[in-house]
C-alpha cells in the first residue's frame, strides 16, 4: 500500500476560494523582523590599510576603534559588537580586526589564527546544535559571513601573503577581495591592477566569493559587479566642501574625492552588493557551504557516517559506543605507553644512579687512600719530630749540664784567688813584727 502511495504522482489542485496560508511569507517576515538579524564582517589587512575606517564609512557612523601599532609580536582579532536599527529592522553587527597582520619578519604562519578563530566559531555553532536542550534562535551566532580582503594599491598584482591567506580562507569564509586607499592610484593603473589581480587569483586556484545569478531579480546587476571585483575603494568619515555642497570625501590639493562618487570609486558598489543585495545569500552560503563543510569534517573525525542505500542503517548509539570504546583504547594505550615510558625512565634513572654512586664509591676509596697515606706520612712526620725533640731535650740536659759545671768551676776558683791574695798580703805584716822584734 505504501509502495503505491509513494509512486502515485503528486496531484496540482486548484482552490475554489481564498483560505489564507498566501500570508505565509509576511508571516515569516515578522517573525524575523521580531527576531532581528545578525551580521559579522571579518576585516583581514595590513595594519594602517584603512580597515576601520572603510567600516565607519559603510555603515555611516564612527565605531569605537582603537589605534593598532605595527609591533604587535603575533597576529590578534579584536572584535567588537553593535547593535543598529535602520526603520523597524534590527541588526546585530559584529566587526573582526585582524591585528597586527603582516607586521612580522616571518609572515608565514599569519594566517593561522585567523583561521583558528574561524574554527572556533563553527565549534560554538556545532556544540550549540549537539546539545539535548538547544535554543538555536537565541544562539549568539558568531560565525563569520564575509570576509573584507584588503589589498594594498602597490606593485603590479597581490602579494606572495595575499594569495597564501586567501587560498586558505576560501573553504572557511566567504572572501570579497577590495583594494584599499585607491585614490592613489590612478584609473589606468587601476584597471590594470584589478585585471592582473583577478587573473592571479584564477591562475592561482583561489575562489573568491561569486554573487549569485540564479535569482532573476539581481542576476543582472550581481553579474555587472562580479565583473568589478576586486572593488577599490575609498574611506572617508569627514565632509568636504564641493561646490556649493558638503560630501563625505577627501580633500587633496589637486582636488577633492567622494567616497560616494561611483565615478572616484567603488564603495557604494560594495555597499549595495554587501548589504542591500546579497547579505542573505552571504549569511546562507556560511551555513550552508562553509559551516556544513565544517560540521562534515567533525562528525566523520567522531566517527559519525550517512546512511547508503546498500549498507545497514545508521545508528547513533552503535557509533557512540563504538567510539567511546575507541576512545577507551586509545587512552588504555596511552595509560600504557605512559606507564612503559616512566618505567623505562625509572630504569635510565637507577642506572644513572648506580653509575653515579659507582663513581663516589671509587672516589671515597681513592680519598679513603689518599687519607691513609697522608695519615701515614703524618704519623712519621710525628716520630720524627719526637725523635729530634727527644734529641734535642738531651742536648739541652746535656748543656744544661756542662753549663752548670762551668758555673760551679768558675765559682770555686775566684774563691781559691780571693785565699791565695789573703794569704799573700798576710806575710808582710808577719815579717815586719818578727823584724821589729829582732830589733829590739
Amino acid at each position: 500500500m505504501m509502495a503505491t502511495s509513494e509512486s502515485e504522482e503528486k496531484r496540482s489542485l486548484a482552490l475554489s476560494g481564498h483560505v489564507g496560508f498566501n500570508s505565509l511569507p509576511c508571516q515569516q517576515v515578522n517573525k524575523l523582523v521580531a527576531q532581528g538579524f545578525c551580521f559579522n564582517i571579518l576585516c583581514v589587512g595590513e595594519t594602517g590599510i584603512g580597515k576601520s575606517t572603510l567600516m565607519n564609512t559603510l555603515f555611516g557612523r564612527a565605531f569605537e576603534n582603537e589605534e593598532a601599532s605595527h609591533y604587535e609580536a603575533e597576529v590578534k582579532l579584536h572584535s567588537q559588537t553593535h547593535d543598529l536599527q535602520e526603520n523597524t529592522v534590527k541588526l546585530k553587527l559584529t566587526a573582526v580586526h585582524t591585528v597586527g597582520f603582516g607586521d612580522q619578519i616571518n609572515n608565514e604562519q599569519s594566517y593561522k589564527p585567523i583561521l583558528d578563530y574561524l574554527d572556533i566559531q563553527f565549534e560554538k555553532y556545532l556544540e550549540e546544535e549537539l546539545k539535548i536542550q538547544r535554543s538555536l534562535v537565541n544562539f549568539d551566532d558568531s560565525r563569520i559571513h564575509a570576509c573584507l580582503y584588503f589589498i594594498a594599491p602597490v606593485g603590479h598584482s597581490l602579494k606572495a601573503l595575499d594569495l597564501i591567506t586567501m587560498k586558505k580562507l576560501e573553504s572557511k569564509v566567504n572572501v570579497i577581495p577590495v583594494i584599499a586607499k585607491a585614490d592613489i592610484v590612478s584609473k589606468n593603473d587601476l584597471k590594470i591592477l584589478k585585471r592582473n589581480i583577478m587573473n592571479e587569483l584564477r591562475s592561482y586556484g583561489v575562489q573568491i566569493y561569486q554573487f549569485p545569478t540564479e535569482d532573476e531579480d539581481v542576476a543582472e546587476i550581481n553579474s555587472a559587479m562580479n565583473n568589478c571585483l576586486p572593488f577599490a575603494v575609498v574611506g572617508s568619515t569627514e565632509d568636504v566642501k564641493v561646490g556649493n555642497r558638503m560630501v563625505r570625501g577627501r580633500l587633496y590639493p589637486w582636488g577633492a574625492v567622494q567616497v560616494e562618487n561611483e565615478d572616484h570609486c567603488d564603495l557604494v558598489k560594495l555597499r549595495e552588493m554587501l548589504l542591500r543585495v546579497n547579505m542573505e545569500d552571504l549569511r546562507e552560503q556560511t551555513h550552508a557551504r562553509h559551516y556544513e563543510l565544517y560540521r562534515r569534517c567533525k562528525l566523520e573525525e567522531m566517527g559519525f557516517k550517512d546512511t547508503d542505500p546498500d549498507s545497514q542503517s545508521f545508528s547513533l548509539q552503535e557509533t557512540y559506543e563504538a567510539k567511546r570504546k575507541e576512545f577507551i583504547r586509545e587512552l588504555q594505550h596511552k595509560e600504557e605507553a605512559m606507564r612503559q615510558m616512566f618505567v623505562n625512565k625509572v630504569k635510565e634513572t637507577e642506572a644513572e644512579l648506580k653509575e653515579k654512586e659507582k663513581v663516589l664509591h671509587e672516589r671515597f676509596e681513592q680519598l679513603k687512600r689518599v687519607h691513609h697515606e697522608e695519615k701515614k706520612n703524618l704519623e712519621e712526620k710525628r716520630r720524627e719530630l719526637e725523635e729530634e725533640m727527644n734529641a734535642f731535650n738531651r742536648r739541652k740536659v746535656a748543656a744544661e749540664t756542662l753549663m752548670g759545671q762551668a758555673l760551679q768551676g768558675c765559682s770555686q776558683q775566684p774563691l781559691k784567688k780571693d785565699k791565695d791574695k789573703k794569704n799573700f798580703f798576710s806575710l808582710p805584716s808577719a815579717c815586719s813584727l818578727t823584724s821589729g822584734r829582732n830589733l829590739n
